[in-house]
């Protein structure tokens, strides 16, 4: 499949008087989401949340789908063409795992065996590998941040990166498409992101790899930084944390 695109609470607070000292702090080097108030940059940040494919997956084209349409004798871009609504249904949770496989050898022609291969061809592609590195700062960011994964997805992703990864023993909140019926950018996700961290969005920093997913957390009124490598993420995110 192409890859996706884009507890307890804790109170708000926010600095409404700017202490001398912080005044002649020059701003962080972040634009301000359109609509947004100064005010924006001296409320606390508490929480943290990340993307998952091609943050803290290392997620590399493998080539599936043209050996795929190779061995079926479809032309380039055929599959993901016959399978688009496949896909789409699955990212935003429409369809169950049994429909997609059944859809799958109905629309490619699989036999029992092939469709075996075909979706673990597809599932270890999405999955890819683990970004250590960038798992390991996520992890040490708690307790001082609520942390969180914010992915468009397709069902299933659960249970594999689970087993894969461990995700929901990294991170306080999973916010995964394929469960909530919405995907990035639309704005209803990151508003559902900031209810489940129990905190304002100005609160919060995103990370994530694709820019529209980038402009509308800003839109949204919250941090986002577009991920290009460990270290600049790491960097832009402790800029914002103001360590």
């Amino acid at each position: 499949m192409p890859q996706p695109e884009c507890g307890a609470k804790t109170p708000p607070m926010m600095i409404t008087t700017i202490p001398a000292a912080m005044s002649k702090r020059p701003f962080m080097k972040f634009d301000l989401a359109p609509g947004a108030t100064g005010i924006m940059r001296v409320m606390t940040i508490q929480a943290v949340v990340f993307d998952i494919g091609g943050v803290l997956e290392i997620t590399p084209d493998l080539g599936v789908t043209g050996r795929w349409e190779s061995r079926l004798g479809l032309g380039p871009g055929e599959l993901n063409k016959r399978m688009y609504d496949v896909w789409r249904g699955g990212s935003v949770g429409t369809v169950s795992e049994g429909d997609v496989h059944q859809a799958a050898s109905r629309i490619l022609g699989l036999d029992e065996g092939q469709l075996a291969e075909f979706m673990a061809d597809i599932w270890r592609e999405y999955l890819g590998a683990a970004n250590t590195d960038l798992i390991q700062y996520a992890r040490r960011l708690r307790p001082r941040y609520r942390t969180g994964i914010l992915s468009n997805s397709f069902v299933g992703a659960r249970e594999r990166e689970q087993a894969a990864y461990g995700f929901e023993d990294l991170v306080d909140e999973i916010i995964y498409s394929h469960e909530c019926g919405m995907s990035k950018p639309d704005p209803r996700i990151y508003a559902l992101a900031c209810e489940r961290l129990g905190v304002e969005p100005a609160q919060m920093v995103f990370l994530d790899d694709s820019e529209p997913c980038v402009q509308g957390a800003r839109r949204a009124g919250i941090h986002a930084v577009l991920y290009q490598d460990n270290s600049q993420a790491v960097s832009d995110i402790e800029d914002l944390l103001g360590r």
